[in-house]
């Protein structure tokens, strides 16, 4: 089990930025699948980005629709850590963002796919 570790989260208005990050406990690191998943008040809880481990340096990056051109997920893995800079946010945004982990290669979106999870921290974007 991987332990994660969730910081970043805030009070932003519409148009600002925040970055979180994420530490995750383990030595590949480099190697595991990282996710940033949110969920909304009465909402499910839906994907947001991915970085998968390709081979060598390569990594795979997928966003959802709706974040594309604003988000970017990133890592650094001298740190074991997991960034997702947002940017142009918007009120939707707002939600709970949770990291996830996935201790070996394989990009996915799904929830499912993934057995570690952060304790989320608190976006919320006003108007």
């Amino acid at each position: 089990q991987v332990q994660l570790v969730e910081s970043g989260g805030g009070l932003v208005q519409a148009g600002g930025s925040l970055r979180l990050s994420c530490v995750a406990s383990g030595r590949t690191f480099s190697k595991y699948t990282m996710g940033w998943f949110r969920q909304a008040p009465g909402k499910e809880r839906e994907f947001v980005a991915t970085i998968s481990w390709i081979g060598g340096t390569t990594y795979s990056l997928r966003y959802t629709d709706s974040v594309k051109g604003r988000f970017t997920i990133s890592r650094d893995n001298a740190k074991n850590t997991l960034y997702l800079q947002m940017n142009s946010l918007k009120p939707e945004d707002t939600a709970v963002y949770y990291c996830a982990a996935r201790s070996f290669p394989g990009a996915t979106m799904s929830a499912a796919d993934f057995g570690s999870w952060g304790q989320g921290t608190q976006v919320t974007v006003s108007s």
